[in-house]
This record gives C-alpha cells, sequence and structure tokens, in this order.
C-alpha cells in the first residue's frame, strides 16, 4: 500500500474517515504503468471486478498496475475525488524508477464514475505545482486514458447518483456541473484516449462516452471509441456469456496502448 500523502491529506481533513492509497501490482521490466479507477458511483469501490482483476490483466501482459483507493461520498465529495487521482499521478510518477517503469509512460484508467474520476485526471491536470511538498512538484498529466463504460456528463444524461455523491448539495450549479464535465474541458495537451461503452447500458448512457470523444476529436487529440451492442452497465471485463463480444475490448484497448503508450 502506498499512501497518497503522509500528512497533511487536503479536504475535510478534520472529519478524515479514509486515506486516499493505491495499491501497486508490479511486473519487473514493465513496458509502461496502468492508475485503475474503480467505480461504484461515488459512493463505494468496486475494488475485485474494476481493480485487481483489471491489474493481475495487466500484469499478464507484462504492464504495472496501481489500484487507487479514492475519497468518496458520504464523507468526501469535489474535491477530494480530484485531488486523489491528480496526485496518484504524481505519486506514479515519484515512483517510477523504484518500481522500474518509464514515468513518461503512465496511463490512467477507469470504469463507470472511476471513468469519471479518470477523465478528470485527463482535462484537469497540471505539470507541477509551485507550492506543497516535493510530489506536488511533479506533473499530474496522464499519458494516457481508458476510459470503460465511463461517467463523463454532470448534464441531463449523466449517472445522477455519481453527481449527486461527486458535487453534493452543488449538484444545481451549472458552474460546478460545467466544471466537472470533462466533454467541456478537454485542452489541444489533452492525452491520447481509449474509450469504450456498451449499446445497452442503462446505468450510464452510452451518450455519455460519445460525448467525450466527439470532444477529443474536435481537438485532434488520437482517440479510439468503441460501442458494443451488450451487455449492460458494470461488465468489467467481459467475464459472463453475455459479455463474450464485448471482451474484445481488452485486446483492443492494449493495442491502443502499445501505439500510443508502450510505442512498440
Amino acid at each position: 500500500m502506498i499512501k497518497l500523502w503522509e500528512n497533511n491529506i487536503p479536504c475535510n481533513t478534520e472529519t478524515l474517515t479514509t486515506e486516499p492509497f493505491m495499491t501497486p501490482y508490479m511486473v519487473e521490466d514493465a513496458k509502461a504503468c496502468v492508475i485503475i479507477c474503480p467505480g461504484g458511483g461515488y459512493s463505494f469501490l468496486c475494488l475485485d471486478k474494476e481493480g485487481e482483476w483489471i491489474a493481475e490483466m495487466f500484469n499478464q501482459n507484462g504492464i504495472s498496475a496501481y489500484v487507487l483507493n479514492y475519497r468518496i461520498a458520504p464523507a468526501y465529495h469535489n474535491p477530494a475525488m480530484l485531488e486523489d487521482v491528480l496526485r496518484a499521478v504524481r505519486v506514479a510518477r515519484r515512483e517510477a524508477k523504484t518500481y522500474g517503469y518509464d514515468e513518461d509512460k503512465i496511463a490512467i484508467m477507469g470504469f463507470s464514475a472511476g471513468g469519471h474520476l479518470a477523465s478528470m485526471s485527463l482535462t484537469h491536470f497540471d505539470y507541477g505545482k509551485e507550492t506543497g511538498d516535493e510530489t506536488d512538484k511533479i506533473s499530474s498529466r496522464p499519458d494516457m486514458g481508458i476510459l470503460c463504460y465511463p461517467v463523463i456528463t454532470m448534464d441531463d444524461y449523466t449517472h445522477s447518483g455519481s453527481r449527486r455523491n461527486l458535487l453534493s448539495d452543488q449538484w444545481e450549479n451549472q458552474a460546478e456541473r460545467d466544471k466537472f464535465s470533462p466533454e467541456k474541458n478537454v485542452k489541444e495537451d489533452t492525452p491520447p484516449c481509449f474509450i469504450f461503452h456498451t449499446a445497452a447500458d442503462t446505468g450510464v448512457p452510452p451518450k455519455n462516452a460519445l460525448a467525450m470523444a466527439n470532444a477529443l476529436i474536435e481537438k485532434k487529440i488520437p482517440t479510439e471509441l468503441h460501442i458494443f451492442p451488450y451487455p449492460n452497465h458494470g461488465m468489467g471485463m467481459g467475464h459472463t456469456p453475455e459479455a463474450k463480444h464485448a471482451s474484445q475490448w481488452v485486446g483492443l484497448m492494449l493495442n491502443f496502448m502499445r501505439e500510443y503508450l508502450i510505442k512498440s
């Protein structure tokens, strides 16, 4: 376990109930590293099929990984989650030499609400702060994004539970909704991104993935999008019969990584 902060954790520290941390899954001579943000509507973390199992898949492909335990509701709301994911990228970059992966080959990955958090890191990063500790001076820009049936917008076609848990009593504030809607904040230096969703998803409408892909394409960011017919929300890697077709997302994603992150 690697704590994101040893002390001075920002946001709600007076009522700290959970310290954010990452669990490392490392391999020797790693081709790259991925930070995984499990889903759970910002109210719990799906740490098995959207965390540990994904990390093990990456390890089998010569890629190191971290599973991020970020702060969630009801104890925490924005900006705690965003602070956690940006700090996670800084920590992963800081630890690159220790664990033997390239500090410029760090991807961020997220499922469902974790996909929203990952997409926030793609649009709200910085290249290092002047204030804070030494880790805060490191860039929080991921080198690639992987968004899996992600919540994206905080507007009408969002996942309402994720929005309420993230924004709390500010969920009706349009300025806050705009700030935390990554499709409205894509920039020219947003990293390349792989996205997949399913048309049958009734939990998080696939329009979320389409909106993010459109925003990336408009800025000419390398983007790959797949919309599979089924199953419903939360398939993970696709170990069920109804997800057999959509499970090919794993191989497609690894190919994208080879092209835009590993570059081999």
